[in-house]
């Protein structure tokens, strides 16, 4: 038996194997991610800036004491700021 098995292995080495291709590795593609949209802020028109009352308007904020009568200041907390030249006016505590 052992005669007979040498054969058959030897002509199994013998054969010619297939090439095989080599296989290209699969790259997993990148799944975009939805982005939240973002939420436009609504700009304040003039009409936030005054008060109407009848036939009285008054200013609802101060104006820059730099920049003259067309700049108004920010309403922080704890000041007033002017966006255009960065004058800073702190508010009085009240005790």
């Amino acid at each position: 038996m052992s005669k007979k098995a040498a054969p058959k292995e030897e002509a199994k080495a013998a054969e010619p194997k297939p090439a095989e291709e080599p296989k290209e590795e699969v790259k997993p593609q990148k799944v975009a991610k939805a982005k939240p949209e973002k939420k436009k802020k609504k700009e304040k028109g003039v009409h936030a800036l005054y008060k109407v009352e009848g036939e009285k308007v008054t200013k609802l904020r101060p104006t820059c004491e730099r920049c003259g009568s067309g700049y108004f200041m920010a309403n922080h907390q704890d000041r007033y700021t002017c966006g255009h030249c960065g004058f800073t006016r702190y508010k009085q505590v009240e005790s």
